[in-house]
Order: structure tokens, then sequence, then C-alpha cells
């Protein structure tokens, strides 16, 4: 358990101190899901990547309570065989699971810096803890303070490591450390051990992101596209979207699963195994891109695959 001159998550006095530093534009980085995360106003995506050591025009991601993932995405511009109420169950299913990511065109109230074009599409990305997370009162009070919320994986940027990658951090020690001198507010898991046990299935790493706006057709089925193969394994993802009558499409930013982050003074946590760090498109659920129709959200349902 922490020292009692910390914040942690399970102590309302603390969340409350949190949430009136984040209004007040300081980022928080406070446990989210099994891991760690840096969390701020809308606004305070410049401040977030800086801290982190990103390019200031960095392009972040919004995370939301449970109930409403939904607000910051255009469900009018969803493609036609994706309807709000699909949406919302695939949504549903996997914030239930843990922590995780969808990406989706993007609502007119959210601000460019947490907006990405891809090809004509605005798109906006949402990452979220997982309903059993002790974050959800975090996150729900800030947002009620603040509204919309920028996010970032909690680790100082492979722009300044100068490492191929930078896994985000879940443990408050190291993050501390790492992020010393920093402006922001650390709000901790009151235990870590648990709030890795309480999401069995993902590993500690960023979590895997799932994208509506880009859905295919794969043998008469509609598939979303996974775009990073992050904590929770490519075949629980397609299991998942099995249930709900969909597919999984690896794109190719998903082709290798992201890393935990090791420490030296110890082993690292332990995780569910069943999908091992490698191909996204080992299983027989994940599709794989070729010649099947392809949806574009501005056209409707179904588009002819471009000659190759």
């Amino acid at each position: 358990m922490p020292a009692d001159d910390r914040l942690v998550l399970d102590r309302p006095d603390d969340v409350a101190h949190a949430v009136r530093s984040l209004a007040d534009g300081v980022p928080v980085a406070h446990g989210f899901g099994n891991i760690y995360a840096l969390t701020g106003r809308a606004d305070a995506v410049v401040r977030i990547n800086a801290l982190k050591g990103r390019p200031h025009d960095q392009t972040g991601s919004l995370t939301a309570p449970a109930g409403r993932v939904l607000s910051a995405l255009d469900l009018s511009a969803l493609p036609a065989c994706v309807s709000p109420g699909l949406l919302a169950d695939v949504v549903d299913a996997f914030r239930a699971l843990g922590p995780f990511g969808f990406r989706g065109p993007a609502a007119a109230h959210v601000p460019p810096g947490l907006t990405a074009l891809d090809g004509s599409v605005t798109t906006a990305q949402v990452i979220v803890p997982g309903d059993a997370c002790p974050s959800q009162r975090f996150l729900a009070a800030s947002s009620d303070a603040v509204g919309l919320l920028a996010i970032s994986s909690a680790n100082r940027s492979r722009h300044v490591t100068g490492q191929v990658d930078a896994p985000v951090h879940w443990r408050a020690d190291a993050l501390r450390a790492e992020l010393a001198g920093g402006d922001l507010v650390l709000l901790e898991h009151g235990d870590e051990a648990a709030a890795r046990a309480r999401f069995p299935r993902h590993t500690t790493v960023s979590t895997t992101i799932l994208a509506f706006h880009r859905a295919e057709r794969v043998r008469g089925r509609v598939h979303l596209t996974l775009e990073r193969h992050g904590s929770l394994a490519a075949q629980e993802v397609a299991q998942v979207l099995a249930a709900l009558g969909l597919g999984v499409t690896a794109g190719p930013r998903a082709a290798v699963r992201l890393a935990p982050r090791s420490y030296d003074d110890g082993p690292g946590p332990t995780a569910d195994r069943r999908a091992s760090p490698g191909q996204a498109g080992s299983g027989p659920l994940v599709g794989h891109r070729g010649s099947h129709e392809v949806v574009d959200a501005r056209r409707g349902c179904v588009q002819p695959p471009a000659p190759t």
C-alpha cells in the first residue's frame, strides 16, 4: 500500500484534490485499468505532450467515464453497416472486460488537437479503463468539472528516450522517478497488484484499439479494424466480436503486439498469456486484408476493392 502522504484512487478526498488540480490545468497521472495514464483538460494536450517529451502538435486521445464514451463520436457519420446500437453493444462488451480503445468519426465539438484525419474522415480515439476500475470516479468527477478529457500513456516519449518504443508504466514509483520535476499530480492505485488482478485478460501495456469508421465485409460478415494490438489479445477481441456477429481485421500497425515494460528490481507482472505477443492475424477468427469488400464511411456499407 502507498504511504499516507500519497494520493490514491480509493480515497474520495484524494480524488477531489486531483479533480481540482485537473480543472486548474494540471495533468493528473493516475491508475487506469492495470497501468497508469496521464489525463488533463481537452486544452491540455500541448502541456501533456511537453511533459512526456512528445512533439507539441502530436494528436491526443480522449477518455471518458462509463456511459459517456460515445459522446466524442459522430454516430451519424458511421458506415451504414455499423449502426449506433451496434457500436454501443461493442463498446459495452469491451468496457465490461477492462481497459480498451475505440476510434471512429469525431463529433463536431471535439477540438482539432484531439482529432486525426484518416483519409477524408476526421476521427477521435477514446480510451477507457474498464468499468471495474476505481478511476471511473475520478473520470466522472473530472468530466463533470471540465467536459472533454484528454489522455495519454504515462511515460516519457520515445522521442526523449531514443528507444523504438516507450512502454507505459504500471508502477507508480517508477513513473514518479521518470517524470520527476514535471508539473503534475500523481493519483495512485490503492493496490497495484490488485489492479492487475482485476483485469486478468489484459497485459500491462497500452490498450488495444478497435476502429469503426473503416468497417469491411469478409465473406459476408462485417469486420471492424484492429488498429493497435495492446493489452487485450487479438484472439480475445475476435471472440468478443464473434459473439456479436462481427469479425475483426488486423490493420498494418497491429501486426505485432505491444510488449510490457520491465523493471530492473523485480519480475514483470503475472498476466494471462493465452495469446502471447506476436502476429495479430495468427488465429482463425482474425481477417486479413485482401480482395474483400471495403466499407467507406462517406458512402455507406460497401465499396468495391481498389485494383491491385
